[in-house]
């Protein structure tokens, strides 16, 4: 791909996020989310509600962009220096995600956004840098 195309699939990318659903998924996400066990996100699923629709839409929404990246559709620099929001998504699960991969029985569930996530040389920084944030933006953590 040319700097071009890869300016122009992560701009697209950018409108995504700007749609209305997206927009409010992932305001839910980032503030009313806060999953204390993986049961929590296993009754999302089961919930079938609103809630349910929010988390898959935002971590599949970042699941897909990672995988764009680390299969060389998106210049990796280029999205990463970009983007900083798929590292606070993974943050919020990743002490969980073992055990619920193990529930669903998919040990690739959200797998090259863990992927991509952990293959960022600073990402232990970056992921304690997250979960401060998650602490203040999560009014479930604040209240």
């Amino acid at each position: 791909m040319s700097k071009a195309e890869d300016t122009m699939a992560i701009l697209k990318l950018y409108e995504l996020r700007r749609d209305e659903a997206m927009r409010a998924a992932r305001q839910w996400y980032f503030t009313d989310f806060s999953p204390a066990s993986a049961m929590d996100i296993v009754e999302l699923f089961r919930g079938g509600e609103r809630a349910s629709a929010n988390f898959r839409m935002v971590t599949s929404y970042w699941d897909t962009a990672a995988s764009l990246v680390l299969n060389g559709g998106i210049d990796r620099k280029m999205f990463l220096d970009a983007n900083t929001e798929h590292v606070f998504i993974y943050a919020k699960i990743s002490d969980l995600l073992a055990e619920v991969r193990s529930l669903f029985r998919d040990p690739d569930f959200l797998i090259h956004l863990e992927n991509l996530v952990l293959s960022m040389p600073d990402f232990e920084s970056k992921m304690e840098s997250r979960k401060r944030l998650i602490a203040i933006w999560t009014r479930k953590a604040a209240g």
